[in-house]
């Protein structure tokens, strides 16, 4: 494998990073000990630029691409975004009912049939059919769902991200 760049990023397959390799995992390192990787990286991930600087954190994220394509937001390079979970309000619920519809009169078998009804002559018998349908009272179907985040991610497989401390100083053209 040939010489990486200073501060090229890899993935690797394995639980470590090698020698001359640090894992993005945002961690601080002392500017007087790494200046050639403060050269490229400055403070675009963090830390003081006085006595030190941050590695990108690629811990529990995708990397992409900095700019702004076409019909897409403006992305900043060393900008983080996005959500691990996502809790749905109202608002980003579709639009739908929850009608629940009732014949007027008493259940008469356990078989659905063509309406509802809750009528009190049986526990078994909880369908009637026939008659004209009427809404029920709003508050007798309560709201579904405990208000709990969900997982918001892409299928996925995990690496270890990790960016060269040492190596060859990269030229521009």
């Amino acid at each position: 494998m040939a010489d990486p760049f200073v501060a090229e990023i890899r993935m690797f397959p394995f639980n470590f990073a090698p020698r001359g390799w640090a894992f993005c995992d945002g961690q601080l390192l002392p500017l007087a000990q790494n200046t050639a990787l403060f050269a490229l990286l400055g403070t675009t991930y963090g830390g003081n630029g006085m006595s030190n600087f941050a590695l990108p954190n690629l811990r529990d994220r995708t990397p992409m691409h900095p700019g702004q394509g076409n019909g897409l937001s403006l992305h900043d390079l060393g900008e983080a975004g996005g959500e691990a979970s996502v809790t749905l309000g109202t608002a980003e619920i579709p639009a739908h009912t929850h009608a629940l519809r009732h014949a007027g009169t008493a259940a008469t078998v356990a078989a659905p049939g063509p309406s509802v009804s809750f009528g009190s002559t049986g526990v078994a018998q909880v369908y009637a059919s026939g008659g004209t349908l009427a809404p029920m009272a709003a508050g007798a179907l309560l709201p579904a769902g405990s208000g709990l985040p969900h997982e918001n991610r892409q299928p996925y497989l995990t690496f270890n991200f990790c960016i060269a401390l040492q190596g060859v100083f990269p030229q521009r053209w």
